[in-house]
């Protein structure tokens, strides 16, 4: 029997004949498409079995020689390419190179334009020096062993090798089918609801034109009389006859043609279901049907539904060979329901015939009965049709049938259609445009009509305002559109806010009316702002954003003389300093910090008035529960406290935000604005591409020539684009890769810049810049911009961008978040990007897109922006569920409960179980479990019992006391729920130390451990637990093993702890780094490091260990200064070189000796006259001071020590950051914490 052919639609879902497990079936089919695109890699020529050829049956000197060849040949494989698609890619270009040259012994001319389709722009002498590589390889073996390999191998050669897909389906018939029923009743029922069963129809037909007894006659015999109808039933009996087994009797594929060919399809469409559904042995078939179409339905559909000449057995005689589906796509769901009706319906119907069966009475059968199967039959198929306009799956949670007054949302109120998309289905707004082709996906969701302005709606001008207003909106005119409307809320009340506006709709003055709000609230009469009463927070997701949003509250401000300093990890405040200050822009982690610190920082925490959380949809984010700890503590602060403090949540669109409105504790009638896309101030059209192919190196070529062609598509209409690439080194290759195929298609007209009154002086402006690669495509129209150039030449490209001098921008994302620099279009080519805290590539993370397309649109100039975003097949649902706001944002917490609940136990905010099962109800975690309990673990049983979740929050929290208890944070006493915090509980709180960390400090920490072993501990930290170590960073690894590192690092260069010590060796050694990826690690080690090997000291000086201490507050020093403890002091200074510095430390030239020397002595040691005053002066910079004690007695016990301190060394700002607030601070609690002895 062939295989049954399948549609469409249900190619989507390979699991026709299994019964869903709805609880594993996301992760099933996971796995299932890993393992199908596992099996992909596999198939066909790889670099794997290129190894195992060139290497196999070679003596150990031929492997050895061919092993290095292949690396070479990756190496130049690696210049022709480039490093940012990772190592998967190369191997795969490799592999193209190694099928290109197999056969030649140079680069030609067919070469060179094969090598340049694929790739764009390359290095000719990498193309050497691949061909060389190959042909070394190759030397030693038969030309035909060569060819033999690549022809069985090449995907090339053999592309159709594969089985046809679906064809391994197995079909179960286990399900209930429905007997056709006689006497249908049509009342209330549409024209369509008429069943259109075949057999049916031949009935009527037969029994209109015949007085036989039906139970006489053989079923082949009543099938159909001539005429039209006759024609089908022909037609499929001389289709079957020639052995085309796609149906197991006639009649049931009659039904299935029938039912196709009374539909109201056209032509075409019935032309291609027909043939996938009979195959091209059908061909002669489809057309006869099709050409009398009109006239087989019309013989069928004429005849009069009288059909009450059949007694019920008939019917089910006819249907009884009916005991399987007719076809692949007959899937039976029932609800609980419906499978009590049937079952009821059948008891009903066996009742029927032992009546019929028990008397001769012709009549009986029409005997009264309390339930008519017929009836029931009736109302099934009624719910049936019913159900056949209704959605499948309905949401459970609707929204919208509260009616919200500041809630604008057009999504939930627009009819969705749905559809497939990279094999998900997916609901999308009306009028978009799909396109699925061979090479891509692509999805268009053109821009929205700007929302109408409403009667009551008024602008606000800034003449309008009070004097503050005034000063602070000094230069604009009015508010726009959403200011407006939210003004009244956020100036002239207390209420908490919660603003969900697309990107650029102009949230930050939202931000500003609430300042300006808590500013007035301390205006004392006479003009004067109590300064020292009020603190405002402004918490930023970005140390990037967090420094713009510094520059703007700054200088908006500063008519009013409030002082707005940013807080990060990069820019430090003394206590003074923050004191100082009124607003306070930070990130999450570095607010949660300070806020953890029970001691000193309780009194900034104290007098916070107003806290504004930016981008709070980044709660379904790993850093999601920063944010939540955040607002809990907050919130718990306000209640317990009964102080006030209002916070200000600022979003874009996301689609759960009554959640989130309650978690920051909003009134939704009050407080609740949601503005659609319909209120950007430019509206955006945004299209969706999905590359189809698997292989890496196709996927490369395809996705930057989709590129090209939207960006052709854009020039050519008039405007100018951005592309954002991921990578620096990206930047120029894809303007390189544009500009040459700009030129194979002879198109480069398009691209060149305007010759204009001003483009001259511009030209003078790019030639004096060193970048050699800017000077290069300027005059193509093209340029670079990222943060490893020139701050000068990145401005310059910023002015030439918006003098309109450049037509194509080529980016990072630093350009989204940093400049404010829009353009009508932006392509964002590519999603992969290297993330260093998860060690590998992930997909771009929706702020980012966001933040891209909302510069997508000039104000000034377009009445709408287009986004693009270019990515992978089989992440394009999920992008586009993303941004269109169909998935519910949920919760991270529960990974990080541990910590966070350490946090509060150490602050002193939970003492016990009671009050952390009370502390996790003000958790964003808490909303999403009562609103969808399914997704965090609780059956719906569990919830009904307990809707509150008391129970399960009980049990979340003795569960992670027990964890923190064995990790010997806290002290648990389960029998009275009380928690006690431990010192090593509060320095895991104070630096942020993971407790999966503090378990392996427990392990392995001890006080006789060395500098090697300390170095071996911080790298097996859990903060570096993703940090693995790749193939190809194996051998840069080495290197730095051998030239930086210092101390024996443990796990050497293949374990991942073995690379965090290497990387944390270089970083020390100011050692020079090439790999992007253990660039973006290197920092992240460092970053995180210095922190981790802070917390040891602390928890070695509670432990009381001198010389670990000692050990460990000279390694903080190490890491922070990136110096080793027996290099010289002098290294500190960057303005001497490391020739000086490297005799300095051959001579063994101390910073004592240097002092005493004069500066000509200096210069002849060093073969250097001129440098002798430059050292001398560096000498003189490093703090040192002299002391003179005297000693009186004053009586027999007590002695007076009097001590005289002076500085010995000249002060410089430069080199001195050290603030003598903090000097004094120090000494101050030094002298605190240790008490002093006087005795004679």
């Amino acid at each position: 029997m062939s295989p049954p052919r399948l549609t469409g639609a249900l190619r989507s879902f390979s699991n026709v004949s299994k019964k869903d497990v709805f609880t594993e079936h996301l992760n099933v089919l996971k796995a299932k498409r890993l393992k199908r695109q596992e099996r992909f890699a596999r198939e066909g020529l790889t670099w794997q079995k290129i190894v195992h050829f060139c290497t196999e049956e070679q003596d150990k000197a031929k492997q050895q020689a061919a092993a290095q060849e292949l690396k070479s040949l990756l190496l130049a494989t690696k210049e022709i390419v480039g490093t940012e698609h990772g190592q998967e890619a190369i191997e795969s270009a490799a592999v193209f190179l190694f099928e290109t040259f197999h056969n030649k012994d140079h680069v030609g001319r067919e070469e060179t334009w094969a090598i340049k389709q694929m790739f764009g722009p390359f290095p000719s002498s990498a193309a050497e020096a691949s061909c060389a590589c190959v042909a070394r390889l190759v030397a030693p073996l038969a030309s035909s062993q060569i060819e033999d390999f690549i022809q069985t191998h090449s995907s090339r050669h053999n592309p159709q090798r594969e089985s046809g897909f679906g064809c391994n389906i197995t079909f179960s018939y286990d399900c209930y089918t429905l007997d056709p029923l006689e006497d249908l009743t049509c009342s209330g029922v549409y024209d369509e609801s008429v069943s259109l069963d075949f057999i049916n129809f031949l009935n009527s037909q037969q029994s209109g034109k015949k007085v036989t007894s039906e139970e006489d006659m053989p079923s082949s015999e009543r099938s159909l009389s001539s005429g039209d109808g006759s024609v089908l039933q022909t037609e499929v009996e001389r289709y079957l006859d020639r052995g085309n087994m796609i149906s197991s009797n006639p009649e049931e594929l009659c039904t299935s043609l029938f039912e196709m060919l009374a539909s109201n399809r056209s032509d075409d469409e019935l032309q291609n279901e027909l043939f996938e559904l009979l195959g091209p042995e059908g061909l002669e078939m489809i057309s006869t049907l099709l050409q009398r179409r009109a006239t087989i339905v019309d013989s069928l559909l004429s005849i009069p539904p009288d059909r009450t000449g059949y007694p019920p057995d008939a019917s089910r005689k006819i249907s009884g060979e009916v005991t399987k589906p007719a076809y692949g796509c007959q899937v039976t769901v029932l609800s609980e329901q419906e499978k009590q009706m049937i079952k009821m319906y059948r008891r009903e119907e066996k009742k029927e015939k032992k009546r019929a069966k028990g008397t001769d009475d012709a009549d009986s059968s029409e005997a009264v009965l309390t339930f008519d199967p017929r009836e029931m039959r009736t109302q099934r198929e009624q719910a049936l049709l019913t159900a056949r306009r209704e959605p499948v799956l309905s949401r459970q949670r609707v929204y919208e049938c509260i009616r919200y007054p500041n809630v604008y949302n057009s999504y939930a109120e627009a009819t969705k259609t749905p559809a497939f998309v990279g094999g998900a289905r997916m609901l999308l707004p009306e009028g978009i445009r799909r396109e699925n082709i061979k090479m891509y996906e692509e999805v268009e969701i053109p821009p929205n009509e700007p929302m109408p302005i409403g009667f009551e709606e008024k602008p606000v001008f800034i003449s309008e305002l009070d004097e503050i207003g005034q000063l602070v909106f000094k230069g604009m005119k009015r508010l726009n559109r959403i200011q407006s409307m939210v003004f009244q809320t956020a100036y002239n009340t207390n209420e908490n806010l919660l603003i969900c506006a697309p990107t650029g709709a102009g949230k930050t003055n939202i931000a500003m009316l609430t300042v300006l709000h808590e500013i007035r609230q301390h205006l004392h009469p006479g003009g004067v702002i109590k300064k020292d009463e009020f603190k405002i927070v402004y918490v930023a997701p970005m140390k990037a954003l967090a420094a713009e949003m510094t520059n703007y509250f700054s200088k908006r401000l500063e008519p009013l003389g409030i002082t707005v300093k940013e807080l990060t990890g990069d820019m430090q405040l003394t206590k003074g300093e923050i004191l100082r200050t009124q607003m306070l822009v930070t990130t999450p982690e570095k607010w949660d910090v300070v806020t953890r610190k029970s001691v000193g920082d309780v009194a900034l925490s104290q007098i916070v008035r107003l806290l504004i959380l930016d981008e709070v949809h980044l709660l379904h984010e790993d850093r999601g529960p920063v944010l939540e700890s955040l607002v809990a503590r907050t919130i718990r602060q306000v209640e317990s406290t009964q102080s006030m403090i209002r916070i200000l949540g600022l979003s874009a669109t996301l689609p759960n935000y009554l959640d989130v409105a309650t978690f920051l504790h909003v009134n939704p009638y009050i407080g609740l604005f949601f503005f659609d896309s319909r209120f950007r101030p430019v509206p955006l059209g945004q299209t969706f591409v999905g590359i189809k192919t698997n292989n890496k190196i196709q996927q490369i070529h395809d996705t930057e020539e989709v590129c090209y062609n939207k960006v052709l598509e854009q020039v050519k209409a008039g405007h100018q684009v951005m592309v954002f690439v991921h990578a620096r080194n990206a930047t120029v290759r894809t303007a390189m890769g544009l500009i040459e195929m700009a030129k194979n298609h002879g198109e480069t007209c398009f691209f060149q810049p305007d010759q204009g009154p001003d483009y001259g002086q511009c030209e003078k402006q790019i030639q004096r810049s060193r970048n050699k690669q800017m000077k290069e495509i300027f005059p193509e129209g093209f340029g670079i911009h990222h943060a490893g150039m020139l701050r000068s030449d990145r401005n310059l490209m910023e002015s030439m961008f918006s003098k309109g001098h450049l037509k194509v921008l080529v980016c990072t994302a630093t350009l989204a978040w940093g400049v404010n620099l829009p353009a009508h279009a932006v392509i964002i080519k590519g999603t992969q990007i290297y993330d260093a805290k998860r060690g590998a590539l992930v997909d771009l993370g929706i702020l980012d897109v966001m933040q891209i397309f909302g510069r997508a649109g000039r104000p000034q100039f377009d009445k709408y922006g287009e986004g693009t975003i270019i990515t992978t097949h089989d992440k394009l649902s999920h992008y586009l569920t993303l941004l269109t706001q169909q998935n519910p944002i949920e919760s991270q917490f529960l990974d990080s409960l541990a910590d966070n609940l350490n946090a509060e136990i150490a602050l002193g905010t939970v003492t016990n179980v009671e009050e952390a099962v009370k502390w996790l109800s003000y958790t964003y975690l808490y909303v999403r479990m009562r609103a969808n309990p399914l997704a965090y673990g609780i059956n719906h049983k569990a919830y009904q019992i307990d809707p509150a979740l008391e129970l399960y929050r009980k049990e979340l929290v003795v569960e992670a006391g027990r964890k923190l208890d064995k990790a010997r944070m806290i002290r648990f006493e389960e029998r009275t729920g009380y928690f006690a915090s431990t010192d090593l509980g509060r320095t895991a709180s104070h630096f942020y130390i993971r407790y999966n960390t503090i378990q392996t400090f427990n392990e392995l920490f001890n006080s006789q451990r060395t500098e090697a072993d300390i170095f071996s501990i911080v790298s097996k930290a859990e903060e570096f637990e993703q940090l693995k170590v790749r193939d190809e960073e194996m051998e840069e690894l080495e290197q730095m093993l051998s030239n930086y590192c210092e101390l024996p690092a443990a796990g050497g260069v293949e374990n991942g702890y073995g690379k965090v010590n290497i990387l944390l060796q270089t970083y020390i050694g100011r050692g020079e780094v090439d790999s992007f990826s253990l660039i973006s690690d290197l920092s992240y080690v460092a970053q995180n490091a210095a922190r981790i090997v802070r917390a040891l000291f602390e928890i070695a000086l509670r432990k009381r260990w001198p010389a670990m201490t000692h050990r460990l507050l000279t390694l903080c020093k190490v890491i922070d200064k990136r110096l080793w403890g027996f290099a010289h002091p002098l290294r500190q200074f960057p303005n001497l070189s490391h020739v000086v510095l490297n005799r300095l430390e051959e001579k063994k030239l101390t910073v004592d000796k240097l002092k005493e020397m004069r500066k000509d002595e200096i210069g002849h040691m060093l073969h250097h006259v001129n440098i002798g005053l430059t050292v001398k002066q560096c000498v003189h910079q490093i703090p040192s001071i002299t002391m003179e004690a005297s000693i009186q007695p004053i009586t027999r016990t007590v002695l007076r020590v009097r001590l005289i301190v002076m500085p010995d060394f000249r002060w410089n700002d430069q080199v001195s950051h050290v603030h003598c607030e903090d000097l004094l601070s120090e000494a101050n609690r030094r002298k605190t914490s240790s008490g002093c002895e006087e005795g004679d």
